[in-house]
């Protein structure tokens, strides 16, 4: 059990370790990972790309 909620904590660590690492992209990567992402259905890194973009009022 003690095994599992590790590797559950290092993957909520993870996460927000990505999501820190879209929120510091510059305006215009952040376009270009938007842009990578943009097919529909969008994979979670787009979600998280496209949810930053609407936070800063920026589109494709």
């Amino acid at each position: 059990m003690k095994r599992l909620a590790d590797r559950g904590d290092r993957a909520v660590q993870r996460l927000a370790e990505i999501e820190a690492s879209i929120t510091n992209l510059s305006n215009e990567d952040l376009l270009d990972l938007a842009d990578i992402f943009k097919a529909e259905p969008r994979p979670p890194i787009g979600e998280m790309a496209f949810l930053e973009m609407a936070r800063r009022e920026i589109s494709l």
